[in-house]
């Protein structure tokens, strides 16, 4: 299979967010981030219909708090595209977006807790045919990962999302999008290199 530029694209396992499929040969999803503050909720809708209107194909909106979650049904009725909620930290804030509906998580599970925790998310997930987004950030990476590579290099993004993926299939999830990011543009590309040369996930 070749992508618009003629170059073969990777055999990527499909993931559904919504009604958007990721990975598996579909188009690639063009995706961007609300960046009004979580209490303006009308704000924040006025935001998703205008990117919604640009062509925008996935939204992700944080939730820093449980009053943020009221954003997901809000966002959800003004636009038919897919709501991502990202969750820092708080387990408790993925299970209560889970419940309001939205459409993927993005979270980190080595952030969130002990192992009870990384299996709560991913069980209310499941249930609910809710995929994760992991997303790793070279510059929050693990003290482990680190300090064997010495700063962050490709493998050692690598290293943290394969180790990230890995908490969630020790609970038999693998609705799993792995997302790397550099401000080193060569280093993030590679680390996606890397990745993609040892797993499936999109």
């Amino acid at each position: 299979m070749e992508g618009p530029s003629g170059i073969p694209r990777r055999d990527s396992r499909p993931v559904r967010a919504g009604s958007l499929q990721i990975g598996g040969g579909a188009p690639i999803a063009v995706q961007s981030m609300l960046s009004v503050p979580a209490g303006d909720v009308e704000g924040n809708v006025r935001q998703a219909k205008e990117l919604y209107a640009a062509g925008c194909d996935v939204l992700r909106v944080a939730v820093p708090d449980r009053d943020a979650v009221r954003l997901i049904p809000a966002i959800k009725e003004a636009v038919p595209i897919p709501l991502v909620a990202d969750i820092h930290f708080d387990y408790r804030l993925a299970l209560e977006s889970a419940a309001a509906g939205v459409d993927k998580i993005r979270i980190n599970p080595g952030n969130i807790g002990g192992e009870d925790r990384v299996k709560a998310v991913a069980d209310a997930c499941r249930v609910r045919n809710i995929p994760i987004r992991i997303g790793v950030n070279a510059g929050s990476l693990e003290p482990d990962i680190l300090a064997k590579y010495g700063h962050p290099t490709a493998e050692a993004m690598r290293d943290s999302a394969l180790y990230h993926a890995s908490l969630l299939e020790r609970y038999d999830f693998t609705d799993i999008v792995l997302s790397l990011k550099s401000s080193d543009v060569p280093t993030m590309v590679r680390a996606y290199e890397l990745v993609a040369g040892e797993t499936s996930y999109p």
